[in-house]
Parts: C-alpha cells; sequence; structure tokens
C-alpha cells in the first residue's frame, strides 16, 4: 500500500469515545468564515473576478472586468452581516472560532480590532480566499508563513488551526508540520470526529469540518430555500448525534458565510438553532482551539 493511501475505515463500526468535558453527548462548534475582502478581484491584480459563494452567478466577465455584483455582495459580509452574526453569537454567550483569510483584516480594520479582542480563537485561513492545491510547494510555503504571521501582527492571537479553500495540496500538511505553529488541520470532511494522521514521522492532528451543515447551500440551486430548510436540517442533525452520542459522542460542525447567514431572512435559523441548544444539556459548545487542546491532553501518545 503506497505511504499516502487513503483510509476508508477511520474509527470503524464501534467509533472511539472523545470523552467531551463534563460527559457531554455532543460537541459544537461554529464557524464565521471571515473571507470578505481577500477574494479574487482585478483590483487585486488577478485576471479575473470572484465567482463563488454569491448570491449571483459568477464567471460571466471578461478577463480583468471587475464584476461589481459580486464585489457589492461580498461587502455586504463584512459592512452588515459580520456584525449581525457577532452580534447574535454574543447575546446568547456561543463560543465561536473565526476562520480568517489574513488579507480581509486589512480590508477591515473594524473587524481586525473586533477579533483581536475577541475571547474566541483563530483558524487561518489562507492569506487570501485562494486555492492551495494550484500552487507550487515554494509559493504555498511563503503563502503559509504570509497567512499566519499577518494574523498575529494584527490580532496579537496565534492561528493554532489551518482551513484553506474547497482543498489542500499534496504538500500542505507537511508545511504545516514544517511551519511550526499550527495544532491541527481542517482539510477534511471525512469523519464525525478528530484524528491523527502521521506525516515525516510525525503526527498531526486532524479536525475535520463539514459542507452539509454549512450555509454554502443557500446559494446552490439544489440547497436550503430559506432559514427553515437550515434551521431543520441542522436541528435534525443535533438531535440523531445527541441520541447517538448516548453511546458515541461526535462533533457537528456549523459553519457559516457573513454575506449568506448574515441576510434577516436567514439569520433568524441561527437563533432557532441557538435555543434548540439550550434545551439539551450535554452538549458542549466549543472553539476549535480547545477541541484540539482536548485531544492533545488526552489522546496523544
Amino acid at each position: 500500500m503506497k505511504k499516502d493511501a487513503r483510509d476508508f475505515i477511520g474509527y470503524g463500526r464501534e467509533s472511539f469515545d472523545p470523552k467531551w468535558p463534563k460527559k457531554s453527548r455532543l460537541a459544537i462548534n461554529f464557524i464565521i468564515n471571515v473571507e470578505e475582502g481577500s477574494e479574487y478581484s482585478p483590483l487585486m491584480g488577478d485576471p479575473k473576478s470572484e465567482s463563488g459563494l454569491s448570491e449571483v452567478p459568477g464567471g460571466r466577465h471578461k478577463i480583468n472586468q471587475r464584476d461589481l455584483a459580486i464585489e457589492s455582495i461580498y461587502e455586504y459580509g463584512s459592512r452588515v452581516g459580520f456584525w449581525r452574526l457577532t452580534t447574535l453569537l454574543e447575546k446568547y454567550k456561543m463560543p465561536h472560532t473565526f476562520f480568517v483569510c489574513a488579507l480581509t483584516l486589512l480590508q477591515n480594520k473594524e473587524i481586525s480590532s473586533f477579533i483581536k479582542k475577541s475571547t474566541n480563537d483563530i483558524c487561518c485561513h489562507g492569506y487570501r480566499w485562494e486555492e492551495h492545491y494550484r500552487m507550487n510547494k515554494n509559493k504555498e510555503r511563503a503563502q503559509i508563513k504570509k497567512a499566519y504571521d499577518l494574523i498575529l501582527k494584527l490580532t496579537n492571537k496565534q492561528s493554532k488551526g489551518w482551513y484553506c479553500r474547497y482543498a489542500p495540496s499534496d504538500n500542505t500538511r507537511n508545511l504545516l508540520i514544517e511551519n511550526g505553529n499550527f495544532l491541527y488541520d481542517s482539510d477534511s470532511y471525512n469523519d464525525d470526529l478528530p484524528y491523527w494522521i502521521k506525516k515525516n514521522k510525525k503526527k498531526h492532528l486532524v479536525i475535520p469540518y463539514a459542507l452539509d451543515s454549512n450555509d454554502v447551500h443557500f446559494k446552490l440551486a439544489s440547497g436550503f430555500s430559506g432559514s427553515t430548510q437550515f434551521y431543520e436540517y441542522i436541528c435534525d442533525s443535533i438531535n440523531y448525534l445527541y441520541k447517538e452520542g448516548l453511546h458515541k459522542p461526535k462533533l457537528l460542525n456549523i459553519g457559516l458565510h457573513p454575506r449568506l447567514i448574515g441576510r434577516p431572512g436567514r439569520i433568524v435559523a441561527i437563533e432557532k438553532i441557538i435555543k434548540h441548544i439550550r434545551t439539551l444539556n450535554k452538549i458542549w459548545v466549543c472553539k476549535r482551539e480547545e477541541i484540539a487542546s482536548h485531544w492533545y491532553k488526552n489522546f496523544y501518545e
């Protein structure tokens, strides 16, 4: 079997007991993706405008032509959506994690200052919202370092985790280990629990992310059409995992984008989800860095 062969087994039928704090039956991590201002744009020297995760279909413009519609939709995320979402999570004292593209912090000093003062943690989401699988090894190494260093400079916070746009390259994990500043990465969607892998004879922690329990489906033709569908899907996931968690506790990611969930007709779903969570007394709502620390403390050998 090849060195980097795929693992189709994982924890297997018997699963694994994560021993969540206070004997919790489910861990939930809210994630705010802070990307606005780091997306593709001719204003930043890109030959194309952004075409992903927007209310309107992109990719119709000419080379070097700005897509003003998509630009304004992304601006909504930083001007309005971010504040609506963080205000709601703070109102209910819900811990969360910021997936931060470093360049975003330069584009919005108010958001940068807010994250700096926040008690919530940062997972580095790249220097820009860009595809790392397209980069050669030297460029990727440089982008990882530049992203980590800029976030640290602007927030005085160390990004203990890493998650890049859509998919890593074959080199990403080795480069994260080489960098030495990261406890984990979330460039995977293959499990409901964290797990260890070995890279260059070193143990490396993966805390999988999820795209089903994620507001990205609001921009898909076959996705959520309104807040009720999103609320029902997330609460169905919580209920099933909570029941399963009596014997096999798991982790649920709830991925959020200010330009999507931050719209008034959608944000109501998050408030309903929070109220549902608060009816269950064995749920650990946590930060991603807390999950990593828990795994290192209890399962590092």
